[in-house]
């Protein structure tokens, strides 16, 4: 077994430093955890202490609302994973880190500037700030420049470039801005686009040591392949995690070996033409009420194509009649009687009356993860409470 060290989430440059001994073979996996979960270690909070043999770096993840799990990753893993993301891109270049070093795609950061050579730019620890994020990429001064957000924080700098228009060059500067964490908004975008900004929609998990497919194309050296029964999207590649830390029985039933080859199952339903890849959502995201399906993903696309819901999210919530029913939680102050009313019709036009959502409620902003993800117990509470 491997030695694990705890590294603080808000001390980059110590993270940097024992990543580095990690990814090297000469220093203990790293687990990095944030102010909060290291005080609970310090309270007697059961941790692990040991990884699996030739893990390099642990990542404790539990999506927007699943069962917590460790991740073990080891250094071949993650520098397939920087390998293949250099090789799309166009070649090595400097890294800002603007994510949390809790989240792979934000640890990811680290990894491929080690593997490249470069010193990556730190933000200032603390909630993102737009000014800051721009400013942090003048002090870059590699000829290629990359980043990786999340959609919340590029709308953030869109608007902070829409006051400071002056400002766009500086985020032009940026070879290539990955974004992953949950889908990327056509309309989000499309306004990035035209404001003169790379984007690469990425996708990914900690299991494939983050993003694995840009833009719907797979990295070179990963295969994607959908289960003909359940339209699961199956991965297979060299970046792949080594198991789930002390739950043997969740790594079989994720990882598999078929045709000679290791398997990801990703618990994505997908389409995969012509070698593009499209995420259609989560097969938990499927519910059941009074007997029937629902996909809340399909629900949320409904939802989403009506002006003024563009950022609408769809949970589910108890109902005493049907077990389940679909809530439509929509942030901002509109007029709430008629976009209620047009959501309801939209859904049952499109999807039947069994899709009708039980409430549509309001909210001021949608609160989110750490990661920028939707806070779907937040939500699915929230949303319970207007009933």
């Amino acid at each position: 077994m491997t030695e694990i060290v705890l590294c603080d989430a808000t001390a980059p440059e110590q993270v940097q430093e024992h990543l580095a001994r990690a990814l090297a073979g000469s220093g203990p996996a790293v687990l990095v955890r944030d102010p909060r979960a290291s005080r609970l270690v310090a309270a007697n909070e059961e941790t692990i202490t040991q990884a699996p043999d030739g893990t390099a770096l642990l990542i404790q993840t539990s999506g927007t609302s699943g069962q917590p799990k460790t991740v073990a990753l080891s250094a071949a893993a993650l520098q397939a994973s920087a390998h293949a993301a250099h090789e799309r891109l166009g070649g090595p270049g400097q890294w800002l880190l603007a994510l949390p070093l809790t989240y792979i795609a934000g640890v990811s950061v680290l990894v491929r500037s080690q593997y490249s050579g470069t010193d990556p730019v730190f933000m200032p620890v603390g909630p993102f700030d737009a000014r800051a994020f721009l400013d942090a990429i003048e002090q870059m001064t590699g000829q290629r420049r990359y980043t990786a957000l999340v959609p919340v924080q590029l709308a953030r700098v869109l608007d902070e470039i829409d006051e400071h228009p002056e400002r766009v060059e500086t985020a032009r500067s940026l070879s290539a801005i990955l974004i992953g964490g949950q889908a990327l908004e056509s309309d989000l975008r499309e306004r990035a686009e035209q404001a003169g900004l790379n984007i690469v929609a990425t996708y990914g998990s900690s299991e494939t040591a983050g993003g694995c497919v840009y833009d719907g194309i797979p990295l070179p050296g990963v295969t994607i392949e959908i289960d003909s029964g359940t339209g699961e999207i199956l991965i297979a590649a060299s970046q792949l995690a080594t198991e789930y830390v002390g739950n043997p029985e969740r790594t079989a039933d994720v990882f598999l070996n078929r045709n000679g080859r290791r398997w990801y199952r990703t618990g994505d339903a997908g389409s995969f033409v012509d070698g593009t890849l499209t995420v259609l959502g989560r097969l938990d995201r499927v519910i059941t009420s009074g007997g029937l399906k629902i996909d809340l993903d399909a629900v949320e696309a409904v939802v989403t194509g009506i002006q003024g819901c563009y950022s609408a999210v769809v949970v589910h919530i108890p109902d005493s009649e049907w077990g389940l029913r679909p809530a439509v939680v929509i942030p901002g102050d509109p007029d709430a009687g008629e976009i209620s009313a047009t959501v309801y019709d939209a859904i049952v036009a499109k999807l039947g009356r069994v899709a009708a959502p039980k409430v549509v409620c309001f909210i001021p902003e949608v609160p989110r993860l750490s990661s920028g993800k939707p806070d779907m117990v937040a939500l699915s509470e929230y949303a319970s409470a207007q009933k």
